[in-house]
């Protein structure tokens, strides 16, 4: 049975994030898309205008499942805060060293120029947000004030996050091959330098 309306949309851009992740952006064509899809150029062009739009679409998508479904608050990861904390950091770093993450952020960095609307859309996913929800749970739980919980969340993903998912873009380690599941956490992510960072980086809870 042939996909219509919103499930043939869906499908369309799941097809292409793995297409513009495998050939890039520029090898990418919307012949390509239709193809592997298996619908034709016209419903294509029915859902997407261009690749610009196609492309800003894929990008939208990976955003809300990182955020929606990857990623979680950190009152979530556990009852103790400062466990909680570390594996939401644990988490945060699990997910985007995943190779698909990895190559969807290399992807979106190399049209970051041309399409900044998407660029900065993709920076707030993978930074902005999770220190926001971050910070608000240190707020939360151990009573400082909005600046200083923005601070330690900064340092904190500075420190322990941030530089790992550098060296991973620059291809230092092998990233994760498969989805990453909160199951397996603890096998991909060495938690202890999280666990450390905010033992050092928190204040006393209130």
């Amino acid at each position: 049975m042939a996909l219509r309306g919103e499930r043939l949309r869906e499908h369309i851009l799941w097809t292409a994030k793995d297409v513009f992740i495998e050939l890039g952006f520029e090898r990418t064509s919307m012949d390509v898309v239709a193809a592997r899809a298996k619908t034709s150029k016209r419903s294509l062009y029915a859902h997407f205008e261009n690749k610009d739009k196609l492309f800003g679409a894929v990008m939208t998508l990976v955003r809300e499942l990182y955020l929606g479904k990857l990623l979680r608050t950190p009152a979530e990861y556990g009852d103790d805060p400062a466990e909680a904390i570390a594996r939401f950091c644990g988490r945060l770093l699990q997910v985007q060293l995943w190779n698909s993450a990895l190559r969807t952020l290399r992807l979106g960095i190399a049209e970051a120029e041309r399409l900044p609307g998407v660029a900065a859309e993709y920076y707030e996913s993978i930074f902005e947000i999770p220190q926001q929800r971050l910070a608000d749970f240190v707020v939360e739980r151990y009573g400082v004030d909005t600046g200083a919980a923005h601070e330690i969340a900064q340092r904190l993903l500075g420190r322990a996050v941030y530089p790992v998912l550098i060296g991973a873009l620059l291809g230092v380690g092998e990233p994760l091959a498969e989805r990453p599941e909160e199951s397996t956490l603890e096998t991909d992510v060495d938690l202890e330098p999280l666990r450390a960072a905010v033992a050092a980086l928190l204040p006393p809870l209130r």
